[in-house]
């Protein structure tokens, strides 16, 4: 029986995967043409798969030495012929199960990495002279292939590797090389000075920057999504609707392979329902469990501050970033694939990467009083399996000028979403998530949506800005109850007139009412 994988390479007759085919049809297209390419995406975005499948398509009509860097180090990488001797040593050992090579493809690397026992007989000069040879006497085109370049991409040995595939490059009208050499990872190689220890100060200059780079989505389309869910229907007869469930599964991962995988992996694993509920108990286990991605992601924000920082003014306080992949943090985050661009501005690439973020930038400031408040307050505001959230903003309001509005403090009005959200953390915390409708975020109103126990709680955010702007506000969030089906919403408004006074009201209109709280 199939099952969901998060780990290593997904097999189609082994897990239920969405169908990548057009991707590799792409992919072969370029190679067909003679193109260097790069592949760069974030971590398990799906690149492993890919280049595995892509290499058992291009073995119908060329020699495939598809290789990886992964766990390779200072050992295989310190000197120029350790590198050349790991390096054949990687193209022999493929060998043993590559189909279609000639008899000359094979002991030409045998002769070379067999008949030497020494690793020192080995010398990176070998190499110009041995790929040529190599790509002559094949009966196909050469194609070479290397995953995980990030394990080299410090190296000094890596870098006249680069050139030296580069020249064979710009001289193959001249002398036979590979028809197509393609380096996959998460940094950029072709600009490989974004891939420097943070602790270091050398950068190259990137010798690979002809090549091309793969810009097509590799995000899973919702329709692959559905796909995918009918192929596990058909085999556990669920009755889920595909379609709702692979909508609300882009919604969250935004079409991330990992996300995906891992939600669906979840579901099935837990015996939840395919449906909301069981899918948001999915997302609230994987927001809180341990895992590589969010391992990767903590260290990332550790290793580039400044990056951090950005995030965390977009998230906190409604900073309107533009996207301009040539501004260092954004092409940073960018290439990590935790940005993307929507519209020109810095959109967070899915909505459980944002939440998580909110959670982690929020215990880091769970010193504030106004988060230790939300944690006394929280039984107050929990009527079985529903919050009190007309009391939960009036309570937040009282705090709130108790805090930060009667004691003459320094206030940056945009802050007040952050310190709501700290807040309301507590109170939803093991049975709750909250995000922000990235579409509706600026420096004066946000959204958030509160899934609590299967119920949502629309509440918009914003500054006070007079009563024609407050009034465009209220219409606006009946709009949002349209859209989200709802019959009741929040709004919570932050007025810094030194004459106002926290207040509550209800507005109905057409059968729904919003629930205003000003602070």
């Amino acid at each position: 029986m199939k099952e969901f994988n998060t780990t290593g390479i997904c097999y189609p007759e082994d897990h239920y995967m969405v169908n990548i085919d057009s991707r590799i049809d792409e992919i072969e297209k370029a190679v067909a043409k003679g193109e260097y390419i790069t592949i760069n995406r974030g971590r398990q975005y799906g690149k492993t798969t890919t280049l595995y499948h892509l290499a058992e398509k291009l073995q119908e009509n060329y020699v495939v030495f598809s290789i990886s860097f992964e766990r390779m180090g200072e050992a295989e990488f310190g000197t120029d012929d350790a590198l050349a001797y790991n390096f054949l040593d990687k193209m022999r050992k493929v060998l043993r199960v590559t189909k279609n090579a000639n008899d000359y493809v094979r002991n030409s690397i045998k002769k070379v990495v067999e008949d030497n026992s020494e690793k020192c007989l080995i010398k990176f000069s070998f190499l110009d002279d041995f790929f040529t040879d190599l790509c002559d006497n094949s009966d196909k085109p050469v194609v070479l292939i290397i995953d995980e370049v990030d394990s080299a991409s410090n190296y000094e040995s890596f870098i006249k590797l680069l050139r030296l595939l580069r020249e064979k490059y710009l001289s193959r009208k001249l002398s036979p090389t590979f028809q197509s050499v393609i380096l996959a990872g998460v940094y950029d190689i072709k600009n490989l000075k974004l891939k420097v220890r943070p602790d270091s100060d050398h950068q190259y200059n990137s010798p690979w920057n002809f090549a091309v780079a793969y810009t097509t989505d590799m995000s899973l389309p919702t329709d692959g999504i559905q796909q995918m869910l009918q192929e596990y229907e058909s085999d556990h007869h669920t009755g889920m609707d595909t379609a709702q469930i692979a909508q609300l599964i882009t919604d969250y991962t935004s079409g991330y392979p990992f996300f995906v995988s891992r939600v669906c992996q979840l579901i099935d694993k837990q015996n939840f329902s395919w449906d909301k509920d069981g899918l948001q108990n999915a997302v609230k286990i994987l927001l809180k469990e341990k895992n590589t991605f969010f391992d990767d992601l903590t260290k990332k924000l550790e290793d580039f501050p400044e990056m951090k920082k950005m995030l965390k003014e977009i998230l906190f306080n409604g900073f309107e970033a533009n996207f301009n992949i040539y501004y260092k943090h954004v092409s940073i985050a960018a290439m990590f694939n935790y940005i993307t661009d929507n519209n020109g501005k810095i959109k967070i690439s899915n909505r459980i990467i944002e939440t998580w973020l909110y959670n982690l930038f929020a215990t880091e400031e769970q010193m504030e009083r106004i988060y230790k408040e939300g944690q006394i307050d929280r039984s107050q505001f929990i009527d079985g399996k529903t919050l009190k959230m007309d009391k939960i903003l009036e309570k937040f309001a009282l705090h709130f000028r108790d805090i930060y509005g009667c004691k003459g403090l320094s206030f940056k009005e945009e802050e007040g979403r952050k310190y709501f959200m700290l807040y309301i953390r507590p109170i939803i915390n093991g049975s709750g998530n909250y995000y922000i409708e990235s579409q509706t975020r600026d420096l004066t109103r946000t959204d958030m949506i509160i899934d609590y126990l299967g119920t949502q709680y629309i509440i918009e955010m914003k500054i006070w800005r007079g009563e024609s702007y407050n009034e465009r506000g209220e219409n606006q969030l009946f709009d949002y109850l349209d859209f989200y089906h709802a019959d009741k919403g929040y709004l919570l408004s932050f007025c810094f007139n030194k004459n106002s006074k926290p207040e509550a009201r209800t507005i109905a209109q057409g059968g729904r009412e919003i629930v205003e709280v000003v602070v």
